[in-house]
């Protein structure tokens, strides 16, 4: 067992995690295999963890936030019916927490505008924009490191490719530690284990694509879905990413749902075709989605049950945010705003 996670097992109590995602859309299968079930598991561990929804962050490559109310709901219905107890895991909406933001003025003062630019996915997120660098992507990692420092995370599961994000924390929470006073954590990186999920074409799976299968689909938008997606003539089944992604894709998200690999689930379908294929990925999804869809249908019944989750969870993030604005005033020689504040 790696030392972190032999940690995290033996003292679980000793940790706090911050995860989230922006809320730009329906959460789908990727999201599930890729976080969820993570984020549950540390949960059922003992460690206390923080889901933040960073809607304020779902500007930082388009023009508007419209929808944005309606992904969180639906986001939050989704955690909850995945296991996510909000008893034990906070959920709260970025937008919410206005002392969160506050941090980013000192925190900006601790890195540069090279060290900026450097990060991989500012420089991949401006070349996927085609646009002029906003100054909102630019500090995009410095909004990040605020979201795990103001409740003093201390460990954050990221795949491979966010690892700088979490090393740009670090360096936040080092140098002001060292200019000002020993009050941030430098957080772990818990590199997940977890398959990258395809889309069903191959692709990564996304909304954008048309190849993502939403956590909240219907069995019949499922199969929709699923017999839209292109494939090929080849009546032999067979697992090749590169040169059949179509076919490879529905073999990918299939194996995952049977808890298979995609060349077992080829073996199974031999030469009984694509449309043998897309059944069987139809079924196999609808199946394992099934007892969450359910208990989805029972959690957005349940009136006002997802406002008082988010109602709850944003009244604990602004508490510790509060208290951790103040301990950074005082640091940084500024306590006296809040002795005005008080009286």
């Amino acid at each position: 067992m790696p030392e972190l996670e032999r940690r995290i097992t033996e003292h679980p109590d000793a940790f706090r995690v911050l995860t989230g995602e922006r809320p730009t859309g329906a959460l789908h299968l990727g999201h599930y295999f890729g976080s969820l079930r993570e984020r549950v598991r540390l949960q059922e561990r003992g460690v206390d963890t923080f889901l933040i929804l960073a809607d304020y962050q779902v500007i930082t490559d388009r023009d508007t936030a419209d929808n944005v109310a309606e992904s969180v709901r639906e986001a939050i219905a989704d955690y909850l019916a995945a296991g996510l107890d909000p008893d034990r895991t906070t959920i709260f909406a970025h937008s919410a927490v206005p002392a969160l933001n506050q941090l980013l003025l000192p925190f900006l003062s601790l890195v540069t505008e090279a060290e900026l630019h450097r990060n991989p996915t500012v420089k991949a997120e401006h070349l996927a924009s085609g646009r002029a660098l906003s100054g909102l992507l630019l500090t995009y990692p410095v909004h990040q490191a605020a979201d795990i420092l103001f409740c003093k995370a201390n460990l954050v599961p990221v795949g491979k490719d966010n690892l700088p994000h979490v090393e740009q924390t670090r360096v936040i929470a080092r140098r002001f530690n060292s200019r000002y006073a020993p009050l941030f954590p430098e957080p772990e990186a818990l590199v997940t284990d977890t398959p990258e999920v395809p889309g069903l074409d191959g692709r990564k799976m996304s909304k954008s694509y048309g190849n993502a299968i939403a956590l909240s689909m219907s069995e019949d938008e499922t199969a929709a879905v699923i017999r839209r997606t292109r494939t090929d003539n080849d009546r032999r089944i067979t697992y090749d990413p590169q040169g059949r992604p179509g076919v490879s894709g529905l073999l990918s998200v299939a194996a995952l749902c049977l808890d298979e690999t995609p060349e077992e689930v080829a073996e199974r379908i031999a030469d009984a075709g694509s449309g043998r294929l897309k059944q069987l990925v139809t079924d196999a999804i609808n199946a394992f989605l099934a007892p969450h869809r359910a208990r989805r249908r029972d959690i957005v019944a349940e009136p006002d049950l997802l406002d008082e989750v988010l109602r709850r969870g944003n009244a604990r993030a602004n508490e510790i945010a509060e208290s951790t604005l103040t301990e950074v005033r005082e640091a940084m020689g500024m306590g006296y705003a809040n002795a005005v504040r008080a009286k």
